[in-house]
């Protein structure tokens, strides 16, 4: 998809459809912001946007999970929850948290910022993007009604055979996590094949993979992870699927069947995704510390490499959440090998972040402090991770609160400071303003100080022995204090988190009432070029394409050394910015066709629960869904135009 060399205007009509130009072009209608609009399209932008608005959506019904948890736990011998009312709530917590909060975050930052930041105008499929954003929310939404029809799993995040059998769990709860997971599962599955072939296809003239910014490398790698990590979850699940509709028998100990086997499907899954789910925070941050330490990222191969190698050694990793199974020592001790080995690389990229900090013209706005909490708390919690490479430590630790506190300093006080980091940053670029630093600073404080107030008394719990999944709790165990503790915390928390949503209305407001002045292509005096275009980004990204001469080419651009050696400004940031009038430029058509084919998986999903008679419709909607996907156009250029059946193609233009 290239620009047209002589830039050609495109009349449309009044009702705002694309008009045909005396050469046949066309494009998509700019600034339109309609719900046809937002149903319809493609752009990868409003992509990464969508996913971002359904992820804090999904994050206030896990977040009130968690606090109805923290309510429940705050005092001994509590009644607010009923044991299976709690058993279901911190299922669907830790459900909702993991697949529809930090997955989906991830998945809105490489939408919108790996075109942007290899050059490109759109990721290779743009129709499939908008099929994996749909059949994501749609896998969710319906994961989600279990709340009314089912009443919501009970098994744990992790789901246990046999614990999700229809045996033990006869409702319909465990059917709903696994066929909503199981549709969701298509949309991360397709999205990654997307982003992959974006990447090594796609990238701007001179931009060599070494070349590349440190969040595309991060986010190729979850790419990676999440093609060979999601179908193995998936052939867990369809083997659930069996078992639980079908009468199957792969979990069935009466008729000689191992549930050990799901522990070992679900983990070899589940520790690649702790990676892929803190990869693309380290990504964001390792953009936002140069930014504001005035410095080039330090140690640039070693951030690469380490993160490819954490990527690779998380394969190797997953039977340490296995160490009480009964494994025996030979398997304990090379986990436990691999445990502690895999703490290297992410060393190796702590020391990077603190030696590009040290020495720096430190900005110490809300981006640079949630930056430089995430290195501060991911610490933390990657030292209490990495006892547990000590097999007689795990094994006492195995199910206490010492476990519930280390994963959440990983990916809370990890992914999702690092996340929050991303928002501030690139939210002009997004948005075409930037967040109140004021409001910001309330938002780091509180979350700050209400993370650690909630999880840091989690060790101590942990060590005295309070076990998960504990509903009430006597007084005589000594866990009142504590646990009173990190439920005022988990409050605080809370405020500090929904701060950002506050934040980002009131400031449109207040830019709203100043007149929705432009804030500028390069607020931040960004290093990457994604900087180079104006913001918000328009919607066919560059004018031209950028070629690429060196890493952090932008700020090359901008920068220089002087006769004595001295880095000096030659160029403003805004001066070198394209204009973002570009004409004539080659954009994919919107379409229905991804989001009726993704509605088709859920109603085939509710068929399988309750009745396969449900199911007629939903695959008569999948097959005309893909039938009339395979007959719509490609793209724009393969619409006949009658009065110019001959015309030569454009210059520049491409079918993708």
């Amino acid at each position: 998809m290239a620009i047209i060399e002589e830039p050609l205007a495109l009349p449309s009509g009044d009702d705002g459809e694309i008009q045909a130009n005396p050469l046949g072009v066309f494009a998509r209608p700019r600034g339109q912001s309609g719900l046809k609009d937002w149903l319809t399209t493609v752009d990868h932008k409003k992509i990464g946007i969508m996913y971002g608005m359904a992820a804090m959506f999904f994050l206030l019904i896990g977040g009130g999970a968690a606090l109805a948890i923290r309510v429940q736990l705050a005092t001994p011998n509590s009644n607010f929850l009923s044991a299976d009312q709690y058993n279901r709530i911190f299922t669907m917590h830790g459900t909702v948290m993991v697949f529809l909060v930090v997955m989906p975050i991830g998945a809105a930052f490489a939408n919108f910022l790996m075109p942007l930041q290899v050059g490109a105008r759109d990721v290779a499929f743009p129709r499939i993007n908008a099929f994996s954003f749909w059949v994501f929310f749609f896998g969710g939404l319906m994961l989600n009604t279990s709340w009314f029809l089912g009443g919501g799993a009970n098994g744990g995040w992790f789901n246990y055979a046999p614990n999700n059998g229809i045996i033990y769990s006869p409702s319909t709860g465990i059917d709903f996590w696994n066929v909503g997971l199981l549709i969701a599962g298509i949309g991360s599955l397709t999205g990654a094949i997307n982003l992959i072939t974006t990447v090594l296809n796609m990238r701007a003239p001179g931009m060599s993979l070494m070349k590349m910014p440190v969040f595309v490398w991060m986010t190729l790698v979850t790419q990676f992870l999440l093609l060979f990590a999601i179908p193995v979850l998936t052939v867990a699940q369809v083997l659930l699927l069996m078992d639980r509709v079908f009468d199957g028998n792969f979990f069935n100990v009466q008729m000689g069947s191992d549930p050990l086997l799901w522990q070992h499907l679900f983990w070899i899954f589940g520790h690649p995704e702790v990676y892929l789910m803190i990869l693309p925070a380290f990504g964001i941050i390792s953009e936002v510390i140069p930014t504001f330490a005035r410095k080039p990222i330090f140690g640039y191969p070693f951030m690469v490499f380490s993160g490819i190698a954490i990527g690779f050694m998380g394969w190797g990793v997953w039977a340490h959440h296995m160490f009480v199974s009964g494994l025996g020592p030979l398997s304990v001790t090379a986990f436990s090998v691999a445990t502690m080995f895999i703490a290297v690389p992410t060393g190796v990229k702590i020391l990077n972040w603190m030696a590009t900090l040290w020495g720096g013209k430190l900005t110490l706005n809300t981006a640079m402090l949630f930056s430089i909490g995430l290195v501060t708390q991911f610490t933390i919690g990657g030292l209490s991770g990495v006892s547990h490479a000590i097999a007689p430590s795990d094994t006492q630790q195995t199910d206490t609160y010492y476990i519930v506190a280390h994963f959440h300093y990983v990916l809370f006080g990890g992914a999702l400071f690092g996340f929050m980091a991303g928002f501030y940053f690139w939210w002009p670029k997004a948005f075409g303003y930037k967040m109140s630093e004021k409001l910001g600073l309330w938002n780091f404080w509180l979350m700050v100080i209400g993370f650690n107030l909630t999880f840091g008394p989690m060790h101590i719990l942990g060590l005295q022995g309070m076990p998960r999944r504990m509903q009430t709790y006597d007084d005589a165990m000594g866990f009142g204090f504590w646990n009173f503790i990190a439920s005022i915390g988990s409050f605080v928390l809370a405020i500090g988190t929904v701060l950002i949503l506050v934040n980002a209305y009131v400031s449109w407001k207040a830019w709203k009432a100043m007149g929705s002045p432009d804030v500028g292509p390069d607020p931040w005096d960004g290093r990457t070029i994604e900087w180079s275009i104006q913001s918000p980004a328009p919607e066919h990204n560059f004018d031209v394409d950028p070629t690429v001469t060196s890493l952090d080419d932008f700020w090359h651009r901008k920068y220089a050394e002087d006769d004595e050696g001295r880095l000096r400004k030659v160029a403003d940031g805004a001066d070198l910015a394209q204009p973002g009038n570009g004409e004539g430029v080659h954009l994919p058509a919107p379409s229905y066709w991804p989001i009726l084919l993704a509605f088709s998986l859920p109603i085939i999903g509710y068929g399988l629960i309750f009745s396969l008679w449900i199911s007629i419709p939903g695959a008569f909607l999948l097959v005309a869904s893909m039938y009339g996907w395979a007959l719509e156009p490609a793209d724009d250029l393969d619409i006949p135009h009658d009065h110019d059946d001959h015309a030569p193609e454009p210059v520049g233009a491409s079918h993708d």
